[in-house]
Formats: structure tokens, sequence, C-alpha cells
């Protein structure tokens, strides 16, 4: 099939996805719906394809949503995030100490490989600095998509069936009206965010330069629209399309033992998440609801979602994120070089 034939049965399925999700009252449905039913489609080898190109305007306008949770409020919580984001580092740490093993061990890899596939950063960095190291990168992939899938559905069955959140689509009520100057405003901040994201070399910089942004203007007091959750909801169709597509051509057995590997290190790097997450607590006072979504290993965009769905502070979970992120980039590379050798 051609190219524009496979996104469009791709953006078919993930539609139809976000609809039974949504039908069904899952959590986050329109994300999680798209996302499994393009995964089955791809790992069943039909002709399915995301729309990769895309992504950078997608993530731009989840980033703009994101960055409009920035309130004034959140100034006033900088001492408080300085005791979080020590026990952020901490935590990051003792990941790397517990998950690192288990994938040289448990998953039978090469070290190289079993660290920058046990990393909790981000993946295509991590991708990056495997290859440059000769690390398996198939199994890196797998192992950071698989990661985030696993993450979102265990995140999403804790907050809905555990702690009884509504992690649904009518979470997300709409915010004050959209004007023609606050429109203007969040496609600025979309568009010039995603470019001098990229021109400063940030991290996910099409995501973090819209959020940035977004979040200065909503400080500012410029305005306090978010983007239409018609729009939102068009958004997370279109990622969890591209996520599911990640995995066409994957052999199911391979697939199955690489999930597995990642539901064992996932759960894992949760339990060592609650654990921080309690003690931010007792150091803070944050809620377990917000430190899990602060601390899980699942990507930015989609656990900023979610703390958008159960009405958690935004701004202490995306900060978080954004710290987890550049810790790793910096550090992962320089501690390499202490792994045991294999030979």
């Amino acid at each position: 099939m051609p190219t524009l034939a496979r996104i469009a049965a791709g953006l078919a399925l993930g539609t139809l996805g976000g609809v039974v999700f949504h039908a069904l009252a899952l959590p986050l449905p329109w994300m999680l719906g798209a996302l499994f039913v393009t995964m089955t489609a791809s790992v069943a080898g039909l002709p399915v394809q995301g729309p990769a190109r895309l992504r950078p305007a997608i993530v731009a306008i989840i980033g703009v949503l994101l960055g409009s949770r920035f309130t004034p409020d959140v100034m006033g919580q900088v001492g408080e995030m300085l005791v979080t984001l020590a026990i952020l580092l901490v935590y990051l740490v003792v990941v790397a100490i517990v998950v690192v093993p288990f994938y040289r061990y448990v998953g039978r890899q090469d070290w190289t490989t079993a660290y920058f596939a046990g990393m909790p950063g981000g993946l295509s960095e991590m991708i990056e600095f495997g290859e440059a190291r000769g690390a398996n990168v198939p199994a890196i992939v797998l192992a950071h998509s698989l990661r985030i899938v696993v993450t979102i559905a265990l995140m999403a069955f804790l907050f809905r069936v555990v702690l009884g959140h509504d992690v649904g689509a009518a979470a997300m009520a709409p915010g004050p009206a959209l004007g023609l100057a606050d429109a203007a405003i969040l496609i600025a901040s979309a568009v010039l965010g995603a470019f001098l994201g990229t021109r400063l070399g940030l991290p996910a910089p099409t995501f973090l330069g819209p959020l940035i942004l977004s979040a200065a203007v909503h400080l500012a007091g410029f305005t306090e629209s978010a983007p239409p959750p018609l729009l939102v909801n068009a958004a997370q169709v279109v990622l969890g399309t591209i996520l599911g597509c990640r995995f066409l051509g994957i052999a199911p057995v391979m697939l199955a033992r690489a999930g597995l590997l990642s539901l064992g290190s996932t759960i894992l790097t949760l339990a060592l998440a609650g654990a921080a997450g309690l003690a931010m607590g007792r150091a803070a006072g944050v809620g377990l609801d917000q430190a899990l979504l602060a601390l899980a290993p699942g990507g930015l965009t989609e656990m900023g979602l979610i703390a958008l769905a159960i009405h958690a502070d935004v701004a202490f979970v995306a900060l978080h994120h954004v710290a987890r992120i550049l810790v790793v980039l910096v550090l992962a590379p320089l501690a390499v070089r202490f792994l045991p050798d294999d030979r």
C-alpha cells in the first residue's frame, strides 16, 4: 500500500480505538485506545503506519496545553520543589543501580545494552548514546517503547481502579473561552517555542520549547486559555497511533519477551517511585498520587496528560520530568565508562 494509505489506515484504527475506549469509559481513552489498537495491528502485520512527521506539531500542542497549567501560584512552590528535586536525584541513582543489573542478568543482555535500556532517560537520547557505544539498538528501542506503554497502562489502572481518580476524557474540562487574541498567543507559543527549543538544543525541543513559552505567557498573565478539548483529543489519537505503529514488523515472540522484561523493570521502578513519593510526602507534603506522576518512568508528555486528567499539579509533574531527562542526559554518557567489561 502507498505510504499515505497506510497512514490513513493507522489513523482510522487509532480513532476507532479511541472511540471504543471512550465508550467503555476506560482510562485516558483517546491515547490508550489508539495505542493499543494500532499496536495490535502492527504486531499482526497489517499495513498501518503512524504519521511520524506530525509528531512535532502534536507534541507542541500538548506542550502548550501543559504550559497553560503554570499559574502564578507555582512560584510559591519553589522551596518545596528544591527538596523534591533532591529526592528525585537519589531516586534516579537507585533506579539505575536496580534496573540496569535487571536487564543484564534477567534479560541476559550485555552491560552496555542493559545500561541504556535500563536508564530512565528519553528514548531518542538513549538510542543515540547506545548506538555510539556499540549496544544492541533494537533491544533499547523495545525496552524504552514498551516502558512507556506499560507505564501508561499501569498508571492509568492505578489511578482509576486503586486510587479512584477519573482518568477519562471528561476529566479534562474546558478552560476559559478562547478568543482570537488568546488563540494567537497559543499558536505563537507553539510555533516560536518549537523553533527556539530546536535552536537552543533542548531535549524534546518541539515539546519543551512550547511548554516553556506557554508557561511564561500564562505566568505573566497574557492569557488564561488553553487549546480546545477537541484539538487535545485529536492530538492524543495521533500520538497514540504513532506510539502503537512503532511495533510494526516486530515478531510476537520477541515482543512478548521484551514485554515481560519491561513489565518487570517497570514494576521495580514504580516500587522505587512509591518509596521516593512517600519521602516527598514526609519532606515536602506532596501527595503520593502527584509524586508518582512526577517520578513514574513514562514519557513527560504522557504523564503530563494523566496529571491533567486527575487535576494534579501539572507544573510540578512537568518540572520533575524535565529534571529527570536533563540529569540522565548529562550523567548517562559519563557513568557508562564505569560499566564492567563483558569480554
